[in-house]
């Protein structure tokens, strides 16, 4: 890829919304923000783990690689007919991005610079750190379903900045947490540094899609990088939604969203579709833009209020599960099936049925265990504050 805060990877689990709605002096469209106190949003929450699950359909049955050898032959020869389907759950990973948007928009009104930082480190490492350390130990164990790296390799992961020091991924769906935290820096950058507030969203918005356009024109790897445009469009209409959720339909903030779906199903489409021959999974252009629409829709559902009624307390746990989910389920999944099917002589759907369970168990001990206990002292440690040292003079 997702590829994951929710993010693919990911943002945090979605809480309660602020009961202050103040409207900041300039920076609200006219009539007042409406109030939603007490609203947890948990129908996104389970739209998280709905990602996450088309992902791992994907990495499991709709593609090809390591997964090939873990059944023996390419998934498109064991499932004949759900390897049609699975072939676009990764398509996970742009929907995991407009959640994305949505909830980073979320979380970070009335937070300090600082307070946004510490929130994002304590919510992604602690996970992160674990999952290196169970694949790594996977590929230790049976190395013909996970390639062990090198040690300097293996460490410079923990700092997930692997992609850009041309250093191999230890988590394949790490790329997508390196896509969020480039938006990360370029929200608190333009607006969280200053205070967020709807003119502002608004104003980053716009900027972000006209930069993603001319980035295109420059196309060079630079510009590609720092502005994301083939991804932006994803994250640009999840924060125009929650937009919409937080002050109420808007014709610039419809227009906005309708843009980014524009500009997010053709490159869904370029990306992964292509006139001709396209091998064991091939993909309809058409379907492609249908899922794209399907998650803009989904998350503009939960914007406008459409979903208060699934309240149930489980999606919120399915919500805390998809970030560790996420992580581990490649490269642990597949040496899963290679357990289950090729030891253990399981059939396919069966040891499907088997896997995805023993990995959402793994995802709740990693919650459990490292998430709770870990994520928030490793936020007040950030927190903690330096005495002063007074010069002696």
């Amino acid at each position: 890829m997702n590829p994951a805060d929710q993010t693919l990877a990911p943002a945090s689990t979605v809480g309660a919304l602020p009961a202050e709605r103040l409207p900041v002096p300039g920076a609200l469209p006219a009539g007042p923000a409406r109030k939603r106190a007490g609203d947890r949003l948990r129908a996104l929450d389970g739209l998280r783990l709905l990602a996450a699950l088309m992902v791992c359909l994907y990495h499991f049955a709709g593609k090809n690689g390591e997964v090939a050898d873990s059944w023996h032959q390419s998934p498109s020869g064991v499932f004949p007919t759900l390897s049609r389907a699975a072939t676009y759950g990764c398509l996970g990973v742009q929907f995991f991005f407009v959640i994305s948007g949505f909830v980073i928009c979320m979380s970070s009104w009335g937070r300090t610079l600082g307070e946004f930082f510490r929130s994002r480190v304590s919510r992604l490492y602690p996970a992160y750190w674990v999952a290196l350390l169970l694949v790594g130990a996977a590929s230790v164990l049976l190395p013909v379903v996970v390639h062990p790296l090198r040690s300097d390799e293996f460490l410079i992961n923990f700092t997930m900045l692997q992609q850009p020091m041309g250093v191999p991924r230890v988590l394949g769906v790490c790329w997508t947490l390196w896509v969020e935290m480039r938006f990360y820096v370029l929200f608190a950058l333009f607006v969280i540094w200053r205070g967020v507030t709807y003119r502002r969203v608004v104003t980053f918005c716009i900027l972000w899609t006209l930069a993603g356009a001319l980035a295109r024109v420059a196309d060079t790897p630079l510009t590609d990088e720092l502005v994301m445009r083939d991804h932006a469009p994803y994250f640009i209409g999840g924060l125009a939604l929650y937009l919409i959720h937080r002050f109420g339909s808007d014709l610039l903030l419809w227009g906005i969203v309708a843009m980014s779906f524009l500009l997010g199903q053709r490159y869904s489409v370029t990306a992964l579709w292509h006139p001709g021959v396209q091998g064991d999974f091939p993909r309809d252009p058409h379907v492609v833009q249908v899922i794209v629409f399907l998650s803009f829709a989904a998350v503009a559902v939960v914007a406008l209020g459409w979903t208060r009624w699934a309240n149930w307390r489980w999606l919120t746990v399915a919500g805390a599960l998809t970030y560790p989910f996420y992580l581990i389920h490649e490269h642990l999944g597949w040496f899963v099936i290679r357990v289950l099917h090729r030891g253990l002589g399981l059939g396919p759907y069966l040891t499907l049925a088997v896997t995805v369970p023993v990995l959402l168990g793994l995802a709740w001990l990693m919650h459990r265990f490292v998430e709770r206990p870990f994520g928030p002292r490793l936020k007040r440690a950030l927190a903690e504050k330096r005495p002063r040292i007074v010069p002696v003079r």
